[in-house]
């Protein structure tokens, strides 16, 4: 089969790999109907060393059920499928307690022998625990929508959850990407009527506002503290999700948080020191907390409103490409030529 592998920066080739097997009997071998190109991918795309040998790379896929090992139950050959972002037994004690990323049985797609997401195929190991059967056909025009259940909605999902986004909150978010625009949609279906979106990209700012923002701020660092304090009578927003992952995002939502507020930081840290305001943030009581989201956590409850039209959030795919074309969507994206990139293998 094809298969996407990453040999350093900038170097993403689409080759010919092994067809998956079964190896464990919790093991399920998943055909890729849709994958699809991460904002996190874009970290080693752009520093990753250069090496002899590629790695498999991508990690949100839905596709259709080929086999399944002996001691897989609740999925059955034909059925169509997503895949979270990491997979897991979704039944050891972390898991019960909704946090997969931390299964102790549970592992990342591309490593360790484990098939990456763009790719024709995948073996997918704890199968049972980590796949969601999905009630639609593989023709389905739902499925960009039910692919960002893979990882980007309900990343910004957990962006918004663990910050305590509801009514009573107003909220500003960090960052215009896919993440970023996904954590405006959470914040509006969790009942936010004020979302100042901070982002300078037009074309994505208005789908931010389609998503619920109420407002846009383009400025950047202390400017952009200053705009969004003014907006808000100089206190500043109850809830900041920061969705970039850069120190200067970060002390962009310390900026802009109201004194007794939360920060809830998803965006893969690129950064080694934390930034200076520790007194600060005590002084001011503010809450710093989210991390890696537990994506198999979120699933089910999110499900039912993609599937009734409640909400899209597959409108965050402005570009679908080939599997041989991948390159071009890792390009076009590091570029800022494409939001997210869907791909059709």
């Amino acid at each position: 089969m094809r298969a996407t592998l990453i040999y350093g920066a900038g170097d993403v080739r689409v080759e010919e790999v092994p067809d998956p097997e079964l190896r464990e009997r919790t093991d399920a071998i998943v055909r890729v109907v849709r994958s699809c190109v991460c904002g996190s991918d874009l970290w080693p795309y752009g520093s990753r060393p250069a090496t002899e040998r590629g790695d498999r790379i991508g990690h949100e896929f839905l596709g259709v059920v080929e086999e399944v090992g002996p001691e897989v139950s609740g999925i059955a050959p034909g059925d169509l499928v997503v895949a979270p972002f990491v997979w897991a037994d979704n039944t050891c004690d972390f898991c019960a307690e909704g946090l997969q990323t931390s299964c102790r049985h549970g592992g990342g797609w591309g490593q360790d022998g484990v098939d990456g997401g763009q790719g024709e195929a995948v073996r997918v190991p704890q199968a049972s625990g980590t796949l969601v059967k999905l009630p639609v056909g593989e023709d389905s025009a739902l499925l960009p929508s039910l692919l960002t259940l893979s990882d980007v909605f309900p990343t910004g999902h957990h962006c918004a959850v663990t910050a305590g986004v509801d009514e009573r909150t107003s909220v500003t978010v960090i960052g215009d990407g896919a993440v970023g625009l996904s954590a405006v949609l959470a914040a509006r279906r969790l009942g936010a009527e004020r979302i100042v979106l901070m982002g300078r990209h037009q074309g994505r700012t208005e789908l931010g506002r389609e998503f619920g923002a109420t407002e846009v701020v383009p400025e950047r660092g202390e400017e952009g503290i200053a705009k969004v304090r003014d907006l808000t009578g100089g206190d500043g927003t109850h809830r900041v999700l920061e969705c970039v992952g850069t120190k200067p995002a970060l002390e962009m939502a310390l900026g802009v948080a109201r004194e007794g507020g939360t920060v809830s930081r998803v965006g893969v840290p690129q950064y080694e020191e934390g930034p200076m305001g520790v007194e600060k943030m005590f002084f001011r009581n503010i809450t710093l907390t989210g991390g890696v989201a537990p994506a198999r956590a979120y699933i089910e409850e999110l499900l039912p409103d993609v599937l009734e039209g409640e909400i899209e959030p597959g409108k965050v795919f402005d570009r679908t490409v080939d599997l041989d074309e991948v390159p071009t969507g890792y390009r076009e994206m590091a570029d800022r030529k494409a939001l997210k990139v869907l791909v059709e293998p």
